[in-house]
């Protein structure tokens, strides 16, 4: 007897594939099956039409309707400024532009950074762990490919003549101490060019290639996501864990007291 199918990849195009899961049952599947030897790192979007686009693209696209470097490094400047005596006593020395981003990143700033994990189970958790009125029938987990990625960018930089940053996509894990949701969540982030999101970015700078997964669009259906959080929890990926603050231990609390035997 054929075995019932798990998931089906729908498209494969200058590098970016989908690939639709017919239930949440067969994640860790497909992880085992398909990614496991692979170097990719993981987002999660409760929205399956929610692009890859950083929070300071879209705060700046809505007020003036198209984005500039120039803007990113006043965002920048306004942030080092409104930080001054913010830091506690003795904060350790920031040295470079994304060691500030990072920074702000996790304090509400709008940057260009996006967050993922090295965890594919922590990607599923964000994508499932929040649920609106405007939800999709599908979540998805972004699987980005490091290593591909860092080579391009490193082609792409050596070309570069121009004085203004090359358009290039990079990856940092922050050293400081103060990043400590992203050393919770086994985090880093990347960094792409200012008004371009990260899927575009990809077709442009791999155009034509059909054979390797650079960027992996895993859609997962909405309909069972208590039962993906319950079984997250058993493995201890939760609020609690991911956020070592205050704001983890109240979020963790709502959610045990909105799901059933969490």
């Amino acid at each position: 007897m054929a075995r019932k199918p798990r998931w089906k990849v729908e498209s494969l195009e200058n590098g970016v594939v989908t690939v639709n899961l017919f239930s949440w049952d067969y994640y860790g599947d497909f992880i085992y099956d398909e990614m496991l030897d692979y170097d990719f790192v993981y987002r999660g979007h409760r929205c399956s039409n929610w692009r890859l686009e950083s929070t300071l693209d879209r705060l700046l696209r809505k007020r003036h309707g198209f984005v500039r470097e120039s803007h990113a490094a006043e965002q920048l400047e306004c942030f080092k400024y409104a930080a001054r005596g913010r830091r506690g006593s003795h904060p350790p020395e920031l040295k470079t532009e994304n060691d500030w981003w990072a920074l702000g990143q996790h304090n509400g700033l709008a940057t260009p950074l996006l967050d993922w994990t090295v965890s594919p189970y922590v990607g599923a958790y964000f994508a499932y762990c929040n649920t609106k009125s405007d939800d999709t029938p599908k979540r998805v987990v972004y699987a980005l490919g490091e290593n591909v990625i860092t080579k391009k960018s490193a082609e792409i930089q050596k070309a570069h003549k121009g004085i203004e940053r090359a358009p290039t996509v990079e990856f940092f894990k922050p050293l400081s101490d103060e990043n400590s949701r992203l050393v919770s969540q086994n985090g880093l982030l990347t960094r792409s060019p200012i008004g371009i999101d990260l899927e575009t970015w990809i077709k442009q700078n791999f155009k034509g290639e059909k054979s390797h997964w650079i960027l992996v669009k895993i859609l997962i259906p909405s309909n069972n996501r208590e039962n993906c959080l319950r079984e997250l929890n058993i493995m201890n990926i939760n609020h609690l864990t991911l956020f070592p603050d205050l704001y983890g231990s109240s979020t963790f609390c709502n959610m045990d007291a909105s799901i059933d035997r969490y």
